[in-house]
Formats: structure tokens, sequence, C-alpha cells
């Protein structure tokens, strides 16, 4: 029998306080190296052996949230042509 993958979308919801606009608490200069870190980090403390982690950094608004959910899915499988 195949093999077969999934992507399915989870979140960890935390909390941020700051006197600073949104726009200028998140850091926008995260490498591709720091977010590869941050995903392998979170899949091996939180997830069992072999479950990859795409993380998409930012406060998303609930009207875009199927686009980053897509990006997401990207991030593992590649974007489809």
């Amino acid at each position: 029998m195949e093999e077969r993958t999934y992507a399915v979308p989870f979140a960890l919801v935390g909390f941020f306080l700051t006197s600073k606009p949104i726009e200028e608490s998140i850091r926008n200069d995260v490498t591709p190296e720091e977010l590869e870190k941050l995903q392998e980090i979170i899949s091996r403390l939180l997830f069992t052996e072999g479950v990859q982690v795409a993380l998409y950094p930012s406060v998303v608004p609930p009207d875009q949230a199927e686009e980053a959910v897509d990006e997401l899915e990207d991030m593992i499988f590649g974007e489809e042509e």
C-alpha cells in the first residue's frame, strides 16, 4: 500500500504585550536559516519523529487565514504548476 502524506494546519496561540504598533513589534528580518531552525525545534519538541513543520511567522487577519494555509502547504509540498 502506498504511504500517504497529509498537511494538517495547526496553530500555536500566544500573546505578546507591547506598547509599539503591531507592525513594529514583529521582526521582518528573520533569515531563512533562522526560520528553518525554529521549524526544526518545534517539530522535534512538539511532534513525533518524521513530522515536518512549516511556520508562517506573522499576524494573520482572519480574512487571510485560508491564503496563509495555502502558503504553508506550498512550503511543505512545493508549489504546483
